[in-house]
C-alpha cells in the first residue's frame, strides 16, 4: 500500500469516527458550522458570507450585499461584479444606479433594450398620427408636428376644414375658388387689369391701346412699327404712338427722320426747341453776343433799316469791334506825361497837326503850344510868315 493512500484510509476512518461521536467532537472545519441531524449524524457548512470546503476551512466572501461594493458593481455569490455583463440587449445601453443594472436603446434609436436596439424611424412617430382629420404630421426636432392640409384651416389636432364652402366666407376682395378664398382679380384674363371688385367678381378692363377680352386675353396693339398706320408709325410698348407726341416743348416744331422726333422753333421764333419757343425780340439779335472781344453788342439798324446787331469798342477801349476791342493806354490826360496828351486813349504828342504852317510847337502840361518863331508874325494856327523888316536870306 502506497503512502498516499495510507492517509486517505486513516483520514476516512477519522471521519468516520466523528460521524459516529456527532457534533461533539468538531468534526468541521475552520470557520464552518456544524448541525445533526435526526439520526445525530453531523452535517458541516459554510455558514451565509463565507464560501470554502466546510470540512476544512470557511473564508469570508468578497461581500454580503451590495453596499460592500462600489457604486457601479453589484454583490452576486459573495463577489462584487459588474451588473451589466449579459444582462442588456444588442446595441444597449446599460447603465448602474445603485448596483442595479439599467438598459436603455441610444438617442436615434428604438427597440426593446433587454433584446436588442435599431436605428429609430423619425416618422415612425407619426404612425399613428396623433394630428386630426385634413391634416399631415410630421417630425421636426423629434417632435411630431399637426398642420391642416393646403387649403384647409383650423386645429390640426382636432381637425381641419376647408377654407371656404361660399364666397361670403371670404374677404370683400375675394371669392371662393375650389374650396380656397382668392383674391378676386384673379378672374381677370392675361393682360387685363382689374379696376375694382364688386360682391366678391373683379371688374376687368384692358389697358389703354390693348385690344381682346378683359376676361380672357388683352392683346397689344402692335407689336411691331410694320402693324400701325402712319399718322401713329411707331410700337411703343404695344401701342401705335406718333413719336412727336410730347417730345418738343411749347410752340416748337417736330419734324420726323424716320422715327426720330427733330424739335426745331419756327423761323420767325426763337428759345429752347424742347422747353418753349417765343417771338424775336431786339434783344435776341445780341444773344449771343455776336461781336469781337470786350466789344459791347447793341440792337439797331442797317441801311435798309432791318434790324441788325450794331459792335462797338466800349469806353476805354479801342480796336476793331467786329474782332476784338483792347484797353487803351490812358483814360485821361493825367494818365500821361507832361509832354503828351490822351487821345484816342492813347498818349501822343500833342503838337501832331495842331499847328500852322511855319509855326513852332512845344508841347506842355499835355496841351499844343504854337507860335511864330522870330521874324514872322501871323497866326500861329494856321501860319506865319515874314516880317518886311526881317532880312531875307538870299541864296545864288
Amino acid at each position: 500500500m502506497s503512502k498516499t493512500t495510507f492517509l486517505v484510509v486513516i483520514a476516512l476512518v477519522n471521519v468516520c469516527s466523528t460521524l459516529a461521536q456527532g457534533c461533539g467532537r468538531n468534526p468541521c472545519g475552520v470557520g464552518a458550522v456544524c448541525q445533526e441531524t435526526t439520526g445525530g449524524r453531523p452535517v458541516c457548512s459554510c455558514p451565509v458570507g463565507y464560501s470554502g470546503n466546510p470540512l476544512t476551512n470557511c473564508r469570508r466572501s468578497e461581500c454580503l450585499d451590495h453596499t460592500e461594493c462600489r457604486g457601479d458593481q453589484a454583490c452576486r455569490n459573495g463577489n462584487c461584479v459588474n451588473p451589466c455583463s449579459g444582462v442588456c440587449g444588442l446595441n444597449a445601453n446599460c447603465d448602474v444606479r445603485n448596483h442595479v443594472p439599467v438598459c436603455s436603446c441610444p438617442r436615434n434609436m428604438a427597440g426593446d433594450p433587454f433584446v436588442s436596439c435599431r436605428l429609430r424611424d423619425p416618422e415612425e412617430q407619426c404612425r399613428p398620427s396623433p394630428c386630426g382629420s385634413n391634416t399631415k404630421c410630421e417630425v421636426i426636432n423629434n417632435v411630431p408636428t399637426c398642420s391642416c392640409l393646403s387649403g384647409y384651416i383650423g386645429s390640426p389636432l382636432t381637425g381641419c376644414r376647408h377654407e371656404c364652402e361660399t364666397d361670403a366666407e371670404c374677404g370683400g376682395l375675394e371669392f371662393c375658388l375650389k374650396f380656397k378664398c382668392s383674391n378676386a382679380c384673379s378672374q381677370c384674363g392675361k393682360g387685363a387689369t382689374c379696376a375694382r371688385v364688386t360682391n366678391h367678381r373683379s371688374v376687368c378692363e384692358c389697358p389703354k391701346g390693348y385690344i381682346g377680352s378683359p376676361y380672357t386675353e388683352c392683346r397689344a396693339e402692335c407689336y411691331g412699327d410694320i402693324d400701325c398706320p402712319a399718322g401713329r408709325p411707331a410700337c411703343i410698348y404695344g401701342v401705335c404712338k406718333n413719336p412727336c407726341d410730347g417730345s418738343c416743348g411749347v410752340n416748337a416744331d417736330c419734324n420726323l427722320r424716320g422715327l426720330t422726333p427733330v424739335c426745331s422753333c419756327p423761323r420767325d421764333m426763337t428759345g429752347d426747341p424742347f422747353v418753349s419757343c417765343r417771338p424775336f425780340t431786339k434783344e435776341d439779335l445780341c444773344i449771343p453776343n455776336p461781336c469781337g472781344t470786350n466789344a459791347v453788342c447793341t440792337p439797331g439798324y442797317d441801311r435798309t433799316n432791318r434790324e441788325r446787331p450794331v459792335c462797338t469798342c466800349p469806353p476805354g477801349y479801342t480796336g476793331n469791334a467786329l474782332s476784338n476791342c483792347v484797353r487803351g493806354e490812358c483814360q485821361s490826360d493825367s494818365d500821361c506825361a507832361d509832354h503828351r496828351a490822351c487821345i484816342n486813349y492813347q498818349c501822343v504828342d500833342p503838337c501832331l497837326g495842331q499847328c500852322g504852317t511855319g509855326a513852332q510847337c512845344q508841347a506842355k502840361r499835355h496841351l499844343a503850344i504854337c507860335t511864330c518863331p522870330a521874324g514872322t508874325d501871323g497866326d500861329a494856327l494856321v501860319a506865319c510868315r515874314f516880317t518886311k523888316s526881317y532880312p531875307v536870306a538870299r541864296y545864288h
